[in-house]
């Protein structure tokens, strides 16, 4: 434990679960102290029937890695994480609850990897001792306007599922570069990872946005995105696919994937780049896409946008950026945030906790 001595107590341990692995960070303060990818493999991962039957084994698996690299687990206080498909919910953090953890199991909003952030966060909270597990803006943030739900039909609503965390992040960290509070300003946040979502963000609330977990808004590197619903519905009634297998193809096997056998951005971007003209095509067309939803968000402001800000690692992808910026230079400045980290987010939510700076929320379903 000696390379650790200089970081005694109040650890603040952030949790950041994927489908294939758990990144997780260690902080004192908002020092990284220790940062580690924890991979799950398929053959132990599909012995699983829910992602939240993952919970004990991915619990284990982080604690097994903490201790192995000898960090002292006892003086972690705070374990944070990405909040869930839980009930609708305010923005800010959340201590996990019995109403919580009821919530995720069943998967309340929805089935999806995030879910396990809190559960593992209050399994590993039993297992160290002092220390007390949380979540923070999770993806169920809600603070549409009454207009943002009418779907069309009054048996559908249109809901608000999006990258809370990531993008109420980057907007709080523009608002510092320019010297103004983040409820000052009307931003447009695109946070572009293997799912996509765009928020119109009005003097600190996210108004509206696209909802990028089931099939609303652009397609993605996984996602598939608005798909033209009448040959949706024929698909559902042609006896060739189950519920589960239309599902995976709507949220985890669409997009880039289904186009180009490829999970990410930069594979694409790689392909690209080495001369595979479909490669180019779809990740111009995706972010054709991203383009017509940022300019749906620039409508929901009244074309009153302060920034247009772009976060997530298609960030990085040269093709998709080019066709991107073509697009939408004209409707405000641009600013990108391309190592922006769901970790170093949490552990900063972690040290507000730690240090009183924010209330903690209770959850409390209604």
């Amino acid at each position: 434990m000696e390379a650790y001595n200089a970081f005694p107590g109040n650890l603040i341990l952030a949790i950041n679960p994927r489908v294939p692995f758990t990144n997780i960070g260690l902080f004192r303060l908002q020092q990284l102290v220790f940062l580690k990818k924890v991979v799950h493999p398929e053959s132990i991962r599909k012995t699983f029937p829910r992602y939240a039957d993952e919970t004990g084994y991915r619990a284990d698996q982080i604690l097994k890695e903490l201790i192995s690299n000898g960090l002292p687990i006892e003086e972690i206080k705070i374990i944070i994480s990405r909040g869930g498909l839980i009930q609708p919910v305010g923005a800010g953090a959340y201590r996990v609850n019995d109403n919580m953890i009821k919530d995720l199991q069943d998967g309340f909003s929805g089935e999806d990897v995030v879910n396990l952030g809190g559960l593992i966060a209050h399994e590993l909270s039993l297992k160290i001792e002092g220390s007390t597990a949380y979540v923070a803006d999770p993806v169920v943030v809600d603070e549409f306007e009454e207009i943002a739900r009418v779907s069309g039909h009054p048996l559908f609503t249109r809901r608000s599922v999006f990258h809370a965390l990531e993008q109420k992040a980057v907007a709080r960290k523009y608002a510092k570069t320019v010297q103004k509070k983040y409820d000052e300003l009307n931003l447009i946040v695109a946070q572009m990872g293997n799912g996509i979502t765009v928020g119109a963000h009005s003097k600190g609330r996210v108004i509206d946005a696209n909802q990028g977990l089931d099939g609303d808004g652009p397609f993605s590197p996984s996602r598939t995105g608005s798909v033209p619903i009448g040959d949706l519905i024929n698909l559902c009634f042609s006896g060739k696919y189950t519920y589960d297998q239309i599902y995976s193809m709507i949220t985890i096997d669409g997009g880039l994937f289904a186009y180009l056998g490829v999970h990410d951005g930069y594979s694409a971007d790689h392909l690209a780049m080495n001369g595979n003209k479909e490669a180019e095509f779809y990740l111009k067309a995706m972010a054709y896409q991203v383009a017509k939803t940022i300019g749906a968000m620039y409508a929901v402001l009244a074309g009153e946008a302060d920034a247009i800000l772009l976060t997530g690692g298609l960030v990085n992808s040269c093709v998709f950026m080019d066709e991107l910026l073509m697009r939408i230079r004209k409707m405000a400045p641009v600013h990108t945030f391309p190592n922006e980290d769901d970790i170093e987010s949490l552990a900063l939510n972690g040290y507000y906790i730690l240090h009183g700076d924010i209330s903690v929320k209770d959850y409390s379903p209604s």
